[in-house]
């Protein structure tokens, strides 16, 4: 594996454990999520053992909403009881990341407010400096902050890969579609374990007939 890859590891946090309060949003548990958060481990591992760096988001807020979207602050107001939202301040638990995955001392945690984890964060920066040209975008969730942050990744001229079985989402559907939509775009799709191998050639988009569009 080349050392101009990093991993890009997308807001595994605790939040994801309080579905009790994930409900007051109408949001249905993650898919598959145990599984998933095994396969992030597994993939963390790997990549500290080929020393490849690994770097962290945490999506973090204000608990008043000053700092969230319109629309989020909207979402937020419908809530009987404020208190009982989901709590991403960045000191709280629910911010946190999850012990299953817990960062290592040589690990870079960034911050972010918004689903993009370039957007206002110093992530760009640290990718340059660290020489990285290939990035794997894993975590939570599929269709949101993973997708967001891969297609400005490739805007920024990167090459990306999502690994398949170390993301998910609210719903397989949501899951399934949202990788087609990063094929479509010319990102690597495939299970994490063939990203890392040493031949990887990142190349189905070129190989692979009408890749993620379906009939």
């Amino acid at each position: 594996m080349p050392t101009a890859t990093a991993i890009v590891m997308v807001d595994m946090q605790n939040m994801y454990l309080e579905q009790d309060r994930r409900d007051l949003y109408g949001w249905p548990p993650i898919w598959d999520f145990h599984r998933v958060v095994q396969e992030c481990a597994d993939l963390l591992a790997e990549a500290r053992a080929q020393s490849i760096p690994v770097i962290y988001t945490r999506q973090v807020s204000r608990s008043d909403g000053a700092d969230m979207t319109p629309s989020a602050r909207r979402l937020l107001a419908t809530l009987p009881d404020v208190s009982a939202a989901v709590n991403t301040q960045p000191d709280g638990w629910a911010s946190e990341i999850l012990d299953a995955v817990a960062p290592q001392p040589s690990d870079i945690v960034i911050q972010k407010l918004r689903w993009d984890a370039f957007f206002g964060t110093e992530l760009d920066n640290i990718l340059r400096n660290l020489g990285a040209q290939r990035l794997i975008v894993a975590g939570l969730q599929t269709n949101v902050c993973v997708e967001t942050t891969a297609r400005t990744a490739l805007m920024k001229n990167y090459d990306v890969a999502v690994p398949e079985d170390a993301v998910s989402t609210d719903g397989h559907a949501l899951h399934v579609n949202a990788l087609d939509s990063l094929r479509v775009l010319y990102t690597e799709v495939a299970p994490w374990r063939e990203l890392l191998a040493p031949d990887a050639a990142w190349d189905r988009h070129i190989t692979t007939p009408h890749y993620g569009r379906v009939a």
